[in-house]
């Protein structure tokens, strides 16, 4: 089974081809923010970014006719279970109709579109949409609203199976707190082979390198209402220019961490704490199997620093056994869903018929 694997970022887009589980094919795609600047929108980088993806493959000597199928990122739909779906005219309708512009929704758009072309299927695992939470979970504090649970359970699912492997357990004996940290932070409580409960990765959880995470609901009403910012401005202060970009300036955790080494007093507070506030996230989690948690793993891109993942250990290393997954396991795991199901190991889900109503 040779099959396409497509994850769009902010100014890139990841592709793979894969023969089977074997990866022989791996390329990012950068996009400059000047060329991304020509578009309104996220939906209207589509005819571009999948252009680019043809080009790259026609140039890797990559035959698109010996494609047997199409791995997508799962963009922003509606909540769902998570697991493998199908690509429907449903979903391309949905994710490029979303208000919520990311360029993961792009994934299902390009594959849906290529595969009609090919004749073959397109397909996505465990969207960032994907909706598990337990009732008790699902509660906020006001009737008037209910928690979202979105979060990066495509790599966060792929890391808590690799650590069950790993140590000759089935994902469905554990119960595991894993912490994805990228851009965004997402904080999640995997009991017995489902996400029971997450952090939001727009409105909850710690300050990321760009994300503001949870705030003071009084002060963010005032905030609102002060008429220094407009509604986009708003949001813009909660996702890309909030956490630690609004308190210095930058995202890039790379060069926080440096400044913090070369002396820079006020970038070793802000780091320290984002780790802080990280921790209490992790603790927060373990209650929900009454302390049960047979490990907590660290993964994302920030997991690669060693600052980082060592002075988490120290505090919340008493949890459980601390595991290090840097990076992330997104092509890897979108390859396996969709090999999983050509393989008849798992049938592919019906996006329309497994829409969380309650949510």
């Amino acid at each position: 089974m040779k099959i396409l694997v497509i994850n769009p970022g902010s100014t890139s887009t990841k592709i793979g081809v894969f023969d089977n589980q074997v990866k022989y094919f791996e390329q990012v795609l950068r996009h400059s923010r000047e060329e991304l600047a020509h578009f309104d929108n996220v939906t209207d980088q589509y005819e571009f970014r999948k252009q680019t993806i043809v080009d790259a493959l026609m140039q890797s000597g990559i035959a698109l006719y010996e494609l047997d199928a199409i791995a997508c990122r799962g963009g922003a739909c509606k909540p769902i279970p998570g697991g493998t779906y199908l690509i429907d005219e449903q979903l391309c309708h949905d994710q490029a109709n979303n208000p919520i512009q990311h360029p993961s929704s792009l994934a299902a758009l390009i594959g849906f579109d290529l595969a009609k072309e090919l004749g073959i299927k397109a397909y996505f695992t465990d969207s960032p949409m994907t909706y598990e939470l337990s009732e008790l979970a699902s509660f906020s504090g006001h009737r008037e609203i209910k928690r979202h649970g979105r979060f990066h359970a495509l790599n966060a699912r792929a890391v808590a199976q690799a650590y069950a492997q790993q140590r000759n357990k089935h994902y469905s004996e554990l119960n595991l707190i894993v912490c994805h940290m990228g851009g965004g932070i997402t904080i999640s409580l995997h009991q017995q082979g489902r996400a029971v409960d997450v952090t939001d990765a727009i409105a909850e959880g710690p300050m990321t390198p760009e994300r503001s995470g949870r705030l003071p609901a009084r002060d963010l009403i005032d905030l609102c209402f002060s008429g220094q910012y407009s509604h986009s401005e708003m949001k813009k202060l909660l996702q890309g220019e909030g956490g630690v970009f609004s308190y210095l300036g930058t995202a890039d955790m790379r060069d926080v961490e440096t400044a913090a080494q070369g002396g820079n007093d006020e970038a070793q507070l802000v780091l320290d704490a984002m780790i802080y506030q990280i921790a209490k996230e992790v603790g927060a989690m373990a209650p929900v199997v009454n302390g049960q948690v047979d490990g907590v793993i660290l993964t994302g891109g920030i997991a690669y620093s060693q600052y980082v993942t060592t002075e988490l250990g120290k505090r919340v290393g008493y949890i459980a056994d601390v595991a290090i997954y840097p990076g992330e396991m997104e092509l890897e795991a979108l390859a396996a869903g969709v090999l999983q199901v050509c393989n008849q190991e798992q049938v592919a889900k019906c996006y329309g018929e497994n829409l969380t109503a309650s949510v």
